[in-house]
């Protein structure tokens, strides 16, 4: 049974990043599950589990009954408490049980991989019990896997696979909430435009126009005279983009042209991540 056609890119790419995510996790030290990553309040050790715990889920795993700490400062929303869970629960685990966990749930998930037939219409459980189409799913769970295989590299110094398929898959991702960062969060003026050039390990250039209306909308095609300009590379825009990291702390890495305020309120609410 091979899967259907929509779902092979996004099968490839979280296959791709997991196999990353083993590895590393495979030759880690005693002091490395502890080391802090770029993810608010995750430890290297916080990421695996996360990665485990989002995967046993697709799975149809129950989820843990665990209550909470009261003194986790990183976790604010209903959101953060529900990804929070699996995490949590595997705070005590020792690094062999972690790596075989994780092995365990490689395989299973490899296995549902190769016998999935059903459509990528089928709707099923999402984060916080919300229906997604099962395309919705496994796009998302490559672009997760990518974003934290990253956070792994960065906290043990393992730079890497910034082209990979999950790459790709997180681009588009990160590429459609563009128009509201642009026209809603940051208030960008009606009938205007903003390009965005990214170089690097993944280049691109779009235009997000914003219409008479104040909606916005993702061009490939560049703007004459826009009302700003920001040129950043791929590495920052997704650490901007996924909350990693501050405008004020990467300010020598982007470049603004144009409309000053305007390019300054995009940075800020640049971060689309929950």
């Amino acid at each position: 049974m091979s899967l259907h056609p929509t779902l092979q890119p996004y099968a490839d790419a979280w296959t791709h990043s997991i196999e990353a995510i083993s590895e590393m996790a495979q030759s880690l030290v005693e002091g490395e599950w502890n080391r802090r990553t770029p993810c608010p309040g995750w430890s290297v050790r916080d990421i695996v589990s996360h990665v485990i715990g989002m995967d046993c889920e697709m799975l149809g795993d129950p989820r843990p009954i665990h209550a909470l700490p009261r003194d986790l400062f990183h976790v604010a929303t209903e959101h953060q408490r529900y990804m929070e869970m699996q995490v949590d629960v595997r705070r005590h685990h020792t690094a062999p049980e972690m790596t075989a966990e994780l092995e365990y749930t490689v395989i299973r998930r490899n296995r549902q991989l190769r016998n999935e037939s059903r459509d990528p219409g089928t709707l099923v459980r999402g984060p916080l019990g919300k229906e997604i189409t099962l395309e919705q799913a496994y796009r998302m769970r490559a672009f997760d896997v990518w974003v934290h295989e990253q956070d792994l590299r960065t906290a043990l110094g393992r730079p890497g696979n910034l082209d990979s398929p999950g790459a790709y898959v997180t681009r588009d991702v990160l590429l459609e909430a563009l128009p509201k960062v642009v026209a809603r969060d940051a208030g960008a003026p009606r009938s205007s435009a903003i390009v965005f050039d990214v170089h690097g390990p993944v280049e691109f250039l779009r235009t997000v126009r914003v219409d008479i209306q104040g909606r916005g909308t993702v061009e490939s095609v560049p703007a004459l005279g826009p009302a700003a300009t920001l040129t950043l590379d791929w590495e920052t825009y997704v650490r901007l983009a996924c909350g990693r990291t501050s405008p004020e702390a990467v300010a020598d890495r982007v470049k603004t042209e144009g409309d000053q305020e305007l390019a300054a309120a995009i940075l800020r609410h640049f971060a689309v991540t929950p």
